[in-house]
This record gives structure tokens, C-alpha cells and sequence, in this order.
């Protein structure tokens, strides 16, 4: 009775369907979240008859044979690449990638990691930071005496005192783009690590090499369609529902071959 294994990948497959759907939405007020899609792909197949097998001393020969399935498995669990809408927030040190590419951030380890969160924090020192303290790369610090902040489209950061009115060339900021940024690793955090599957970062101003701009004063939000997740989470419900119908169906019909007299 293959049914029952059968369906028991059915009902495993939509079960990680509905923790990517909870995930996302989970996320849909995560600042540069991208929603992520479980994808499946069916298992190999028992040949009970092989297509093209001849068949009668004739030379006939089947046209299509028998194929069963044994099931569904999981693939991939890939991110949705989009750009979320860009909401004001009027902070100095918000700032909103339009486009592609992260801002590059090192971890206590020396590790460096991705980010497409802008919401950046200064530390007591002066030096940029992400929410979690981590320095944004290159580090740029921004004087005690400062009066106000300046980032341009291309990642340039000016610092303007009181008693000047030009502003002060303090940094930088960069950003980093990946052949394929599917294959980052999450880290959680709003944070990515590099990976064999995404290829090295490739490094640049912002606005060059196909790499978007910063916008000074905004955030990007969440890319989670807020709709499209329950749709997907009602389909994946059902799914689930009636994998474990055909489970009781099996058992059924395996009961009845017992009672056979």
C-alpha cells in the first residue's frame, strides 16, 4: 500500500509550505524582508513497465508503460527577489536601497555579512553601526559636535557643524551585489553571509555596475503581499487535508482486505 507513504510526503510538503507562509508573514513588518517560497519536486518513479519495451513477439512495443510515483519532496526554499515599497521616516541615519545590492557589515568574528536594512545607529564613539551594533563597512565616524548628517544618492556622508556652512567629507558608504542572491545564507537579523551558491561580493558605489542608490530619511519595507500569503496558506490547508484523507482512505481499504473471509 504505497498511498500511504505516499501521502505521508504530501502532508510533510505542505506542512514546510505553511512554516514559509507563517515565516513571511511573520516578517511582513521586517524592514528589506524578501518573502521566501517552499518549492517541491516529485520523487523518483517505480517502473512497473517501462515505455518502449516491446511487448509481443510482433515487435510491439509500449507506448507509455507504467510509472508509479513515490511521492514529493522538498527543493528549495528560495527568496522572492523585490523591492519593497520605500516608507519616510526622517531619520538622518535612515537609509533605503533602491535597487540592488547590501550594505556591507562586520560580525564580532570578522566575518563579514550582507544586510539590506538601513535603519543605521551611531555608537557613543560616533561610529556607524546596524540596529544590532555591528560597524557598517568602511567605517566612517561622525564627530561629537556634528550638527547634521548628509548621505547622497551615491552613498557620499557629510557632516555639517555650526560654524561652516559646506559639509565635511566623513566616508563612503558602499554597497555589494552577488551574481545570484538566492543563495546567500540567512543569518538572521536582517544579516546574509556569502555563500559558494551566490559568489563572492562584488563591491562598488552605489548608482555604478548595476548597483541601486541610498535614499537619506527612508526605509525599506517588507516585499511580504500580505493577500497572496493567505491565498497560498487556504491552498496549502486543503492540501494538507486531503493528503491525510487519503491516508484514511489506505487504511480503510487495508482493513477491508483484512476482514476478508
Amino acid at each position: 500500500m504505497r498511498a500511504l507513504k505516499i501521502a505521508a510526503t504530501g502532508m510533510a510538503a505542505q506542512q514546510m509550505r505553511v512554516e514559509t507562509i507563517s515565516n513571511n508573514l511573520s516578517n511582513m513588518s521586517t524592514t528589506g524582508y524578501n518573502a521566501r517560497r517552499a518549492e517541491f519536486a516529485d520523487l523518483h518513479y517505480q517502473q512497473m513497465a517501462r515505455a518502449g519495451t516491446v511487448n509481443a513477439s510482433d515487435g510491439t512495443v509500449l507506448p507509455t508503460g507504467i510509472q508509479l510515483g513515490l511521492g514529493v519532496r522538498p527543493a528549495a526554499v528560495s527568496m522572492q527577489l523585490a523591492q519593497g515599497g520605500i516608507s519616510p521616516t526622517g531619520g538622518d541615519l535612515d537609509v533605503a536601497i533602491e535597487g540592488l545590492g547590501y550594505l556591507e557589515v562586520v560580525m564580532p568574528s570578522g566575518q563579514m555579512a550582507y544586510t539590506r536594512d538601513g535603519g543605521l545607529k551611531r555608537t557613543g564613539e560616533g561610529l556607524i553601526v546596524t540596529s544590532d551594533g555591528f560597524p557598517v563597512q568602511p567605517e566612517i565616524v561622525i564627530p561629537a559636535d556634528a550638527r547634521s548628517i548628509s548621505i547622497n544618492a551615491a552613498g557620499e556622508v557629510f557632516a555639517y557643524f555650526d560654524d561652516t556652512a559646506e559639509g565635511q567629507p566623513l566616508g563612503q558608504l558602499n554597497l555589494a551585489g552577488f551574481t545570484n542572491p538566492k543563495g546567500l545564507e540567512a543569518l538572521g537579523s536582517n544579516l546574509f553571509a556569502e555563500t559558494e551558491g551566490s559568489g563572492p561580493a562584488l563591491v562598488g558605489t552605489p548608482g555604478e555596475d548595476g548597483l541601486g542608490t541610498l535614499r537619506q530619511g527612508y526605509l525599506e519595507d517588507s516585499s511580504v503581499d500580505a493577500v497572496r500569503e493567505i491565498t497560498e496558506l487556504i491552498e496549502a490547508q486543503r492540501g494538507y487535508e486531503m493528503n491525510a484523507k487519503v491516508i484514511s482512505a489506505a487504511d480503510q481499504m487495508m482493513s477491508a482486505t483484512t476482514q476478508v473471509r
